[in-house]
C-alpha cells in the first residue's frame, strides 16, 4: 500500500522581537528559501502537535509555551515537481499559519535532508527571499502580529 502525504500542512514563522525572520534552504530545492513547513503525519494528530513537531524535527527548538496559532488559513497549488507524494488527482494543499516569537535569534540544528542552510534576516529581506507566496504573505502580516515588531519598525524610520 502507497503512503501519501495529507494535503493540509502548517508553516510556523519564527521571529524575533526585533523583527528577523529564520529562513532554511530547501535540501531538494537549492536557492528555495522558507519557514518550517510540514504535513500532518496522520489525521488524528493536531495542527498544534503538527506545528511543534515539525520545528522541532528542522530546528531543533522546543515551542513550549511560544506557539501561536495565528488562525489562518491558505489553499495553494502543489508544485508540480511535489505532486507525486499525494493521492492521485490531488493539486492543492490547505496550509495553516503559526508563529513562534523569540527575544534574539537562537542557535539552530538542521536536519540535513531537509534544510542545507540558514539564515536570520529583517522580515522585509525574509519575505522577499521565500520561494512561497504564502510564507512570503505571512511574514509580511508580523506587523500586525506584534507590536514589538511594529516598535522596531516604527523606530528604524526615525
Amino acid at each position: 500500500m502507497t503512503s501519501y502525504k495529507i494535503p493540509e500542512s502548517v508553516l510556523v514563522v519564527i521571529y524575533t522581537r526585533g523583527g528577523e525572520v529564520l529562513l532554511m534552504e530547501r535540501a531538494d530545492a537549492p536557492g528555495w528559501w522558507q519557514s518550517v513547513t510540514g504535513s500532518r503525519e496522520h489525521l488524528e494528530e493536531g495542527l498544534g502537535e503538527t506545528a511543534r513537531r515539525e520545528v522541532a524535527e528542522e530546528t531543533g527548538m522546543n515551542t513550549a509555551g511560544r506557539l501561536e496559532n495565528w488562525h489562518q488559513s491558505r489553499v495553494y497549488e502543489i508544485f508540480p515537481r511535489w505532486r507525486a507524494r499525494y493521492a492521485p488527482g490531488v493539486t492543492h494543499n490547505v496550509e495553516h499559519q503559526f508563529g513562534v516569537v523569540l527575544a534574539a535569534p537562537a542557535p539552530v540544528v538542521l536536519n540535513p535532508r531537509e534544510h542545507l542552510r540558514y539564515l536570520w534576516l529583517p522580515w522585509q529581506e525574509a519575505a522577499e527571499r521565500c520561494f512561497s507566496w504564502t510564507n512570503r504573505e505571512a511574514i509580511l502580516s508580523l506587523p500586525e502580529r506584534s507590536m514589538n515588531v511594529v516598535d522596531s519598525i516604527v523606530l528604524k524610520k526615525i
